[in-house]
């Protein structure tokens, strides 16, 4: 079975430009700390670079997950229950996919990613390896409320978040998503819906920082490739030589950050408006917040979810957490 034509939810203009994109980069490069939000990362190349970035030897969070979805999927099955649909935000390549899907017998796929050709592309490719199960991709930013096709309205639900993305958001933004997940899954009354998510925990940061610096350059040209999207979307004239990445670990707020740092001064336009750096500003590109399992459930309840179970790998790396949809309270 091939993946149904499925949904296409994003805002574009005239010219075919992501409205949100065109937004977000003009706000965030007006501010004083220069910032892009990370989902603008994947594009069609953004997303290929960041297959490549799992694959490297100093990123472990992609093997540490992988490690829990084969070694636990026995696990699953009973936790999570039979017949629901999957509904995976953020699908990517959908690696990780197939371990969660031999291991519950869903009854239908929906992959949501904000790049349309490489979110078609996966979906095709594991409708093949599923012949029997129904796939719906739906392009769109899952960072607000998603209308799901109309297949799966019936059927109860189960989010899919992997990767630790959930990292990438400050917890104002993190508690927001959270909710928003949760009305996209179940409506506002939220019933019946479960998530399943990864987070990243804390560790010795000179790991941290490896795993976002890499040797082999993948990860600062996965950070300049935002570049290369700004000038090419958005008509932009950003000199990407004169910007270098830069990865961070901010102890205060446990978070890794990477930059896109000036080696000099420079001014440039993005649609139609003026900006410049000064040698040594940054654009802001990414933050990586890490966890432990209290500030991870915090998080969670925060956010209208409360956590049922969670598993870690063997070198407590990582952790998946199994969380049910909180029952809407206005006391204690």
């Amino acid at each position: 079975m091939s993946a149904q034509a499925g949904l296409a939810l994003v805002d574009r203009d005239d010219a075919g430009v992501d409205r949100a994109f065109r937004a977000d980069v003009l706000a965030g490069l007006a501010q004083r700390q220069k910032a892009v939000p990370a989902r603008w990362f994947y594009d069609s190349r953004g997303s290929a670079l960041f297959e490549d970035i799992t694959r490297l030897a100093e990123y472990y969070p992609t093997r540490a997950e992988t490690e829990i979805l084969s070694a636990r999927g026995a696990e699953f099955a009973p936790a999570i229950g039979a017949g629901r649909a999957v509904v995976e935000f953020g699908s990517g390549s959908s690696a990780k996919t197939p371990l969660l899907l031999r291991a519950i017998a869903p009854a239908a796929y929906v992959p949501i990613d904000i790049s349309g050709d490489f979110l078609r592309a996966a979906a095709d490719d594991l409708a093949a390896d599923f012949p029997g199960l129904p796939v719906y991709p739906v392009e769109a930013d899952f960072s607000r409320l998603v209308e799901l096709p109309a297949a799966v309205a019936a059927l109860p639900k189960m989010g899919f978040f992997p990767g630790s993305t959930i990292g990438n958001l400050v917890p104002r933004s993190a508690v927001e998503l959270l909710g928003a997940m949760r009305e996209t899954l179940s409506g506002a009354s939220g019933e019946g819906a479960e998530l399943l998510i990864g987070f990243d925990l804390i560790k010795d940061p000179a790991v941290l920082l490896a795993a976002y610096d890499d040797g082999a350059g993948v990860t600062a040209a996965f950070n300049l490739n935002l570049i290369a999207r700004i000038n090419r979307e958005l008509c932009g004239d950003i000199p990407a030589d004169a910007l270098v990445h830069e990865a961070r670990w901010n102890d205060d707020l446990a978070r890794i950050e990477m930059h896109l740092a000036a080696t000099r001064d420079f001014a440039f336009a993005v649609a139609g408006h003026a900006f410049a750096m000064r040698r040594g500003e940054t654009i802001h590109t990414e933050n990586s917040h890490k966890y432990d399992f209290r500030s991870a459930a915090t998080l969670l309840l925060a956010g209208g979810w409360t956590p049922r179970v969670h598993w870690s790998d063997a070198a407590h790396r990582f952790a998946v957490i199994l969380a049910d949809a909180s029952e809407l309270r206005m006391a204690p």
